[in-house]
Parts: C-alpha cells; structure tokens; sequence
C-alpha cells in the first residue's frame, strides 16, 4: 500500500514554514498519542505523523521529499522507507506534555535516546564597519573574538574521575509515574544528579570549573570579499558559543556595515553622481573630469542639458559577490541657477529672454490649450 503524502498527513500544505509544520505536529501528537488516546488507531496515526515531522522539519530532506517523494527513503534504507528511529523527538515531547516526556511507545525520542548527546553551541554575531572602498573592493579585516575550546585538564569534561551515576544507573534519566485526567502514564526526566550525561565525577575539574570549555581571546582574520553591501554576512565555522556534552561549536556570523561615501551613492552594484554644471555649460555643451572607482574618465555633456538627465559609464559601479559582473556609474546632472547676477550677467539674461519657443511643441499646445480655456 502506498504512503501518504507526509504534508496530507501533517494537513499543511507544500508552502508551509517551518512554524506551521510544528504546529500541525503537535495538534496532532496531542490527539494521537498513544498514551492518552483512546482511538483504536491512534499508535497508528501517531507513528505516520512522527514519520512525516521526521522529514519535513527537516531542511535536507524536506528537499529530498520534495523532488523525489516517498523513493528518496526508499532508495537510502533498501526499501524500507525512512527510518526516523534517531530523530530526538524530546524537545517537542516536553513542550507538549511536559517534564521531558518520552512516551511508553518509543517511536523514535524513546527513554535513553537523548543521554549523552552532544549539544551544539548557539550561532553569535559580529558587526564589522567598512570604508566605502573597503566594502566595494574588498579587505582584511583583523577582529577580536572570544573562542570557546575544549578544556585540555578534563578532556572538555568538566570533571575528573568519571564514574557511572548512581542515581538513574547510567541511564541519564529518572522515570516516574504521572496521574492525569487521561488516566496514569509514565514519564521522565534528565537526572539532576548528573543533569542527564549518565556519569558523574570524583572531582570538579578546577581550571574549567566544571564547564569543560574555556574562553580564549583569538584575533581572526577575516576576508571581506569585494562587493559586500551593508548587512551582508559572513560565516565563520565554529567560531560561535560553546556546546556542551561535547557538542560542536555554533557559528560566527560577521555582519557588514557600510560607511556612505561623500560623493557617491550606492544602489546594489550601481553608483550614482550628482554633476553640477553651471547654465551656460548646460546651454552649449561641455567637457568634464569624472572622479569614478576606477579612476578619472572625462564626460561630454551634450548642449541644451536638463536637470535630471542622465548618463550612464558602463562598468564603472560595484562588482558582484557572487556573479563578479560589475554594475555601472550614473551620472545626474543639476543645472545650477546663479543667486547673483552682475548687471552686464543681467543684460545677457535679457537677451536671452528674446528667444523663440514657438517652434517648442510643448509651448505650443500651452498655448493652445489657453487659447481654448479664455
């Protein structure tokens, strides 16, 4: 009999993020349960739904299940379809029932699945400033960070003289009976004793203080690449909190704030420049020096120029991060109008007041145009 489509069994649809998945997973693990459920199929419903939160709260394979269906866990386990018996279904447990609830069932989360499990450390982030220049043609930046590493005394255990916890025997659990409204059940929870490892020590370990990490101040250097734009970030592997139980390192996350330029303005991987010429270069035409990123290249701006016209210096903006094609420069011209005029500047003026604009098709349908309106 074929399976069902995981996002049929979960009632979400292909779209839903990852907070829709887990709400619709615990919906259903409320109802389902087999411990507090008292439908003929619930072990049954319960197990499918554990199978499709297995594989949709998953980013990987939510994407394996996405382009090759229930065949991509076929393929993987010699037919059989995923196997979810190591997924850790504790957390999820605990926020639903509470006090690390595992359930008489062990569809995967079972009683000793968590002891011992390394935890990965949590993801941190570093805000680095860059120059205008530094951003668009990429630098070293040298930065300061705390490193967490294992502790070299105790192994990163935090203790010396392991031995086997006497109060839950190893397991790194202790289970106790609950009453409910649903009736009586079994539940459990990490052992204080040894706050779930299983193993306590004869001696705190004193140069950790039971941690088993130590801090260590490391200047890494860190390559920005060119192009990087305010808010782009960069990851550096392991460089983040510390993880415990003997688990990874999380990552550093260096996020890039960019100055603004004093001439330039940046729009993704274009630049713009605002030209100021004066209303006689705009009238007959000129030639000016343009101060780009590449160096000096000379503009010729045409005769009878406007403000807001543009031009554009192909090649001449911000090379992409990832596709290294550089953008291009715009230049935008504003035609300045003089506050003070000699009176021979004025004379001039008034010459040029005299011109025709008959011939303007603009002005003459303004002119039409009030004509008809009188």
């Amino acid at each position: 009999m074929s399976k069902k489509d995981y996002y049929e069994v979960l009632g979400v649809n292909k779209d839903a993020s990852e907070k829709d998945i887990k709400s619709a997973f615990r919906k259903l693990a409320k109802e389902y349960h087999p411990d507090v459920s008292k439908a003929p199929n619930a072990s049954e419903k319960f197990k499918e739904a554990q199978e499709a939160y297995a594989v949709l709260s998953d980013e990987s394979k939510r994407r394996q299940y996405d382009q090759y269906g229930h065949s991509a866990f076929d393929q993987m386990n010699g037919g059989a379809g995923f196997d979810f018996s190591d997924f850790d279904f504790g957390d999820i447990f605990s926020e639903i029932f509470g006090g690390g609830f595992g359930g008489s069932f062990g569809f995967g989360g079972g009683r000793t699945s968590r002891r011992n499990r390394g935890r990965r450390g949590s993801d941190s982030i570093l805000r680095v400033n860059l120059t205008f220049e530094e951003a668009v043609f990429g630098t070293k930046k040298t930065i300061n960070v705390d490193v967490s590493e294992d502790c070299d005394k105790c192994d990163g255990k935090g203790g010396l003289g392991e031995k086997k916890c006497s109060r839950c025997q190893g397991t790194g659990v202790i289970t106790s009976e609950q009453r409910t409204m649903f009736g009586s059940f079994m539940s459990q929870a990490a052992c204080p004793s040894c706050n779930g490892g299983g193993v306590t020590y004869e001696s705190e370990c004193s140069k950790c203080r039971g941690r088993g990490k130590n801090i260590k101040k490391t200047d890494i250097e860190v390559k920005v690449p060119a192009g990087v734009n305010t808010g782009n970030q960069l990851r550096l592997a392991g460089k983040g909190g510390a993880g415990s139980n003997g688990g990874p390192n999380g990552d550093l996350y260096v996020e890039f704030f960019v100055r603004d330029h004093e001439l330039y303005v940046r729009d993704d991987n274009d630049i713009y420049l605002e030209l100021p010429i004066s209303i006689t270069e705009a009238v007959l035409g000129c030639k000016r020096d343009i101060p780009t990123l590449y160096g000096n290249v000379k503009l010729t701006v045409p005769s009878g120029s406007s403000t807001g016209d543009k031009h554009r210096l192909k090649d001449k903006g911000v090379e992409n991060v990832q596709t290294g094609r550089k953008g291009h420069m715009y230049i935008i011209i504003t035609v300045e109008i003089p506050n003070k005029l000699s009176k021979d500047q004025k004379k001039l003026f008034e010459q040029l007041e005299q011109t025709d604009l008959k011939a303007n098709p603009t002005f003459k349908k303004l002119e039409d145009y009030l004509q008809k309106n009188k």
